[in-house]
């Protein structure tokens, strides 16, 4: 999908780049579900991609991701990934608004990606 948090946690749950045209699907059995439902769970996500905490494995997968897959709009996630990183960051929108702000001022600082994924996800449930 369309990916800041691609971004941020379904990237988690997503990532590697591969020298091929897709992100590794390494991770596309996390449970992003599980990971939204508990901030316990979240924020070491949120604060790998904020550069204000330790990284797991999956987390750093996803921070090496997160400006590339919002610039091309996800072009390399999986078909398991795009639907992840589209709750994710409706999510975001919808129910952290700060932490979106911040993820979008560190990888989007001129707005030009971020703003068509606020149109369209703010009215998605997450």
């Amino acid at each position: 999908m369309n990916s800041l948090v691609l971004v941020c946690l379904a990237l988690a749950a997503v990532a590697a780049a591969r020298p091929q045209a897709t992100y590794t699907s390494k991770y596309d059995g996390v449970n992003v579900d599980e990971i939204l439902a508990n901030d316990r769970l979240m924020m070491p996500y949120i604060k790998c991609a904020l550069d204000h905490g330790r990284c797991s494995p999956e987390a750093k997968e996803l921070k090496s991701h997160i400006k590339e897959a919002l610039e091309n709009n996800c072009a390399k996630c999986t078909d398991k990934q795009k639907p992840a990183v589209r709750k994710v960051i409706a999510h975001l929108i919808n129910h952290k608004p700060a932490e979106w702000r911040q993820l979008s001022d560190k990888y989007d600082p001129a707005g030009k990606y971020t703003a068509q994924y606020e149109d369209q996800l703010r009215a998605v449930k997450a």
